[in-house]
């Protein structure tokens, strides 16, 4: 089977580039066995990120629309971005559970500050510096923990099919204090956090986003070996904002994923998950 496959992408519903349909296309030419759309589901926090909730039915009639006029030359499918803020509103309630999906991403990008307010880790370095100066104090460590205290009752209440970009806070923080997520109690959380995925067979993704300016994978690739031991399944993806960029840092993934011990990946055939040799 085609190794080329990518499940986490924007477009022009929510903070993507380009519309749809480019996505669909740039996939096509570049050879892809299969592509899905996930756009950054509605979010109760007002931003310029999430799809509004009243672009949904829009948003699924472009990707019928797209399905039937490309279905003999790719497999196409639907999914969102889904981010767990609190037990009212994650992956598993109602409204997701409900809607025509193909797959759903669970991720963690807002935590909540002692005051209440409801912040976005995933922005800027000098934006998320601004918020933990402001609403912590200085107190990174407290954010991150925050973070993963979010993290582990996501995948607590369950309602997706994978975990998006795992420790991503871990390049803002290390941003904010050089080598945090080098430190023994930084490095405990997430092997914690890896085992209780791994109790549960979840699958996890490794998001290639950050790969060409960062050099960096969510989750970090010091953690694939932990991962192979513990028989998580992985499928990889690219975060991919524009077309182009679709299937930026997946070679590279995969490659360090076989470095790590791993002989497959995991993707859509079908509209089934399957393990897909990463040689032969």
């Amino acid at each position: 089977m085609n190794l080329l496959t990518n499940y986490h992408s924007h477009c022009e519903f929510c903070d993507g580039h380009a519309p749809m349909e480019e996505f669909v296309k740039e996939a096509i030419a570049e050879g892809f066995s299969a592509y899905g759309i996930s756009s950054h589901a509605p979010f109760p926090v007002p931003n310029n990120c999430n799809m509004h909730r009243e672009r949904m039915s829009a948003y699924l009639d472009e990707f019928h629309r797209l399905k039937a006029l490309y279905s003999s030359q790719i497999e196409l499918y639907v999914g969102l971005e889904i981010d767990f803020l609190d037990d009212s509103f994650n992956p598993s309630i109602s409204y997701f559970r409900e809607l025509p999906l193909d797959y759903r991403i669970g991720s963690v990008h807002y935590i909540v500050t002692p005051d209440g307010t409801p912040i976005d880790t995933d922005g800027s370095p000098d934006r998320f510096k601004t918020y933990i100066d402001t609403y912590f104090e200085g107190d990174v460590d407290e954010a991150v923990h925050r973070f993963y205290r979010s993290s582990f009752r996501l995948i607590e209440l369950g309602g997706f099919d994978f975990l998006g970009h795992l420790d991503k806070i871990g390049l803002n923080a290390s941003l904010y204090r050089p080598g945090l997520d080098h430190e023994a109690w930084y490095r405990r959380l997430v092997a914690d956090y890896l085992e209780a995925i791994a109790a549960r067979h979840l699958m996890v993704e490794v998001n290639t986003k950050a790969w060409a300016t960062r050099g960096r994978f969510f989750p970090n690739e010091d953690y694939f070996e932990q991962m192979h031991r513990l028989g998580i399944r992985v499928v990889v993806n690219s975060d991919a904002h524009i077309p182009t960029k679709i299937n930026a840092g997946r070679p590279e993934a995969l490659q360090a994923l076989a470095r790590a011990g791993y002989t497959a990946v995991w993707q859509l055939s079908r509209g089934e998950w399957v393990e897909v040799p990463l040689e032969g």
